[in-house]
């Protein structure tokens, strides 16, 4: 890892709002300074402005390569990890970039960063000590090595598995990941207390909970609506039916936290109508962590299909955690009279359990996307195509 210069800090500095492939090309102009090592830190900086606020705004963060600052937690998730779980030590097993070391230090008397690619180790370590996370030790190590030399049981040991082929190509199954989740389980489980594992939303939480077998509780977290990650508790002592909490994350507000269980899914009794008065889409994190029929008896609102996972009401139900609509008329699926509902050719459209997909459906009916009407593709109870056109409740 190489410190940069103070002359080479201002360079990055000055130019954070600059167009790195204008700044490549004009290179020659700052020579001898290592523009192209410094375009990447700049890049870095750009991106993690929004994502990593923390690193950002610190003038002497050293950034990796780009694809360790994507590939990090962002704060938010970070953060709300971190409250989780608590003690005196947590070790991070798959260490990164070390946003999640950092949170989680917040909350552990000392956290252990475990970093197999040394580089990234270094710089991790550097922006620790730079960002005052002084409880943090950083060791440049595989998760398997690690742990076979562990003498004493941990109280939580994190793993977020990469997640990455050895092509680059994305991978979801928790025995593509690295380290191998599924073959460490048994010596996780004996060197710690409690195992808090991240994998990606793509995951199926059923195909999880039957491999991993020990889940205590499980957590999907969104952001701003946008599923990011899905979070297991694994512990030895852990029953037959995880709690499932629904998180979603949004700026300047308290976490939105929904929990369920299964059985409770199970035995739901759920209600089916036509379209009313008002349409509910709910929060993605609700869809992926599978609570269908339970929104339904919860906030009394009426499915319109078994498989559409979109909801119905005569009366407004204001608590029902995702967006709200207020249905305007029941248009068929034709240019024409759309275009006289819509004058300005423009809808918002969304499908769901719909035989043509959102680019198909906007190509029939020729609108555009954008305005502040919204048009929703669905199944009716009778297994008919239909489509809603609606306007955001209470606007």
């Amino acid at each position: 890892m190489r410190i940069f210069t103070p002359e080479e800090q201002k360079f990055i500095l000055d130019h954070l709002q600059q167009d790195t492939a204008q700044l490549m090309l004009q290179a020659k102009r700052f020579a001898p300074l290592p523009v192209s090592e410094l375009v990447q830190q700049i890049k870095a900086r750009q991106k993690a402005q929004q994502k990593l606020p923390t690193w950002a705004k610190h003038p002497q963060t050293i950034f990796p390569a780009m694809l360790s600052v994507e590939q990090s937690s962002s704060e938010e998730t970070a953060a709300f990890k971190a409250g989780l779980v608590q003690g005196p030590t947590l070790v991070d097993l798959t260490g990164g970039f070390g946003v999640d070391s950092f949170f989680f230090a917040k909350h552990f008397a000392q956290v252990v960063h475990l970093e197999q690619n040394q580089e990234l180790q270094e710089i991790a370590s550097y922006n620790f000590k730079l960002l005052g996370a002084e409880n943090i030790q950083s060791i440049p190590t595989t998760a398997e090595e690690y742990l076979q030399h562990l003498d004493n049981p941990v109280d939580v040991i994190y793993l977020d598995p990469a997640r990455r082929g050895q092509s680059q190509e994305r991978v979801h199954l928790l025995q593509d990941c690295t380290p191998d989740v599924l073959g460490l389980l048994p010596l996780l489980l004996q060197k710690s207390k409690a195992v808090l594992l991240k994998t990606a939303p793509m995951l199926d939480i059923d195909l999880a909970l039957q491999e991993l077998k020990n889940v205590a509780q499980i957590w999907v977290v969104a952001v701003q609506n946008e599923c990011k990650e899905v979070l297991y508790l694994l512990k030895s002592d852990a029953t037959d039916s995880p709690l499932l909490t629904a998180v979603n994350l949004t700026p300047h507000k308290e976490a939105q936290l929904l929990s369920f269980t299964k059985p409770q899914e199970e035995t739901a009794q759920v209600t089916y109508a036509e379209p009313q008065q008002y349409l509910y889409e709910p929060n993605t994190a609700l869809l992926k962590a599978g609570a269908y029929k339970w929104l339904s008896e919860k906030y009394g609102v009426n499915k319109l299909h078994r498989n559409s996972h979109l909801y119905t009401s005569q009366e407004l139900q204001p608590a029902f955690p995702g967006r709200i609509f207020e249905i305007t008329a029941q248009p068929k699926a034709n240019a024409k009279e759309l275009q006289k509902l819509l004058p300005d050719k423009k809808a918002n459209i969304t499908a769901r359990n719909y035989p043509l997909t959102v680019v198909q459906l906007r190509e029939k009916v020729k609108l555009k996307e954008g305005g502040d009407q919204y048009l929703f593709a669905t199944t009716d109870l009778h297994n008919k195509p239909i489509l809603l056109l609606c306007r955001k409740a209470g606007v």
